[in-house]
């Protein structure tokens, strides 16, 4: 059974506009920074604050925004103190005590097998092939898109979905794709790619596009969605949290009889228009209660790379987040 998100709502006091926007940073950056972190969805209204998610990242969401809301009394807040709050708290060693709760799901492909790498993942597998929709929240890396994929591929190869349709929102060029020369797949191409990507590896390039020219794997922009009710197929909407709330609830009420729908997204990369709310953010919070819909809550720690990918990573984190030094404490 997927683990269902957990939602916990406080009240940050006494209720201060200037400390509230210290706490939250320049765009919320740092409430965004604390959501990677911790693989949780943080939303507020002025002091009173929402999270949602796994309930150990929750809980340790509400005392790091607790404590760093008495900070603000005292001190201006920047990404540098948040990351070093973060690793006062020991979050890493509390997320690592959650064990893996399922059996090892393995999906079987011709080009060979593939598995999950963590709690998380595992989780997540077991969800796509119990519910019929499926949410994959967390930062770029944790194998939410490709996962799905392989769970499209073992379902269309077992027989189990006629096709699979892959769909992503064109916000870069407002989904007004008709301007751009070729068909439709090759106007919204570089949009799926990642998608693309996924499928040669596991199908081989040669017989996905016998598929696409058969029309069993169809590929479309969100927007082309309008209209339709899809049967017996495996749905995969990638990078959601760049769709609006009208679009989310449309791409969600086109889902038929015999298929399962895969939403997966970051919510702290939203690339909508400042001011518009993010369909894949609203989501998780009207329909966390649903029966039927499973929540997988992504974070840092299961970011998936070639080693010396992670060491870069790593090496940046430490450039723009340096540790305070003691000639910083000391007062001049």
């Amino acid at each position: 059974m997927a683990i269902q998100p957990q939602t916990l709502d406080l009240e940050l006091a006494p209720e201060d506009n200037a400390r509230l926007a210290n706490l939250c940073g320049q765009l919320d950056q740092h409430l965004r920074q604390l959501e990677r972190r911790l693989g949780i969805e943080i939303n507020n209204r002025g002091v009173c604050f929402r999270l949602i998610g796994e309930q150990e990242s929750v809980r340790a969401g509400e005392q790091l925004l607790r404590a760093l809301y008495a900070q603000t009394a005292e001190e201006v807040l920047t990404p540098e103190a948040i990351h070093l709050s973060l690793q006062e708290a020991g979050v890493d060693a509390l997320l690592e005590q959650v064990e893996d709760r399922l059996p090892e799901v393995v999906i079987k492909t011709k080009r060979g097998l593939i598995r999950a790498r963590g709690p998380n993942q595992q989780e997540y597998l077991h969800a796509i092939l119990k519910h019929d929709i499926n949410f994959g929240v967390g930062p770029a890396g944790t194998g939410k898109t490709y996962l799905a994929v392989a769970c499209a591929v073992e379902a269309l190869e077992a027989d189990r979905v006629r096709r699979l349709l892959l769909v992503r929102p064109a916000v870069e060029a407002g989904e007004r794709l008709g301007f751009l020369p070729g068909d439709l797949a090759q106007k919204i191409d570089p949009y799926l790619r990642p998608l693309y990507d996924a499928l040669f590896e596991m199908l081989g390039f040669e017989k996905v596009n016998k598929l696409i020219e058969r029309n069993v794997i169809e590929v479309a922009p969100l927007a082309y969605m309008r209209g339709r009710t899809l049967n017996e197929s495996f749905i995969i909407l990638d990078e959601a949290q760049n769709t609006t709330p009208e679009q989310m609830k449309m791409f969600l009420t086109r889902i038929g009889f015999g298929s399962t729908a895969v939403i997966t997204g970051d919510v702290t990369q939203i690339d909508l228009p400042r001011g518009q709310p993010s369909g894949l953010r609203q989501a998780v919070e009207i329909l966390k209660d649903v029966q039927g819909i499973s929540f997988t809550f992504f974070n840092a720690r299961d970011v998936v790379r070639h080693a010396l990918v992670q060491r870069i990573v790593n090496a940046y984190d430490a450039f723009e987040n340096p540790a305070p030094t003691a000639s910083r404490k000391s007062s001049p």
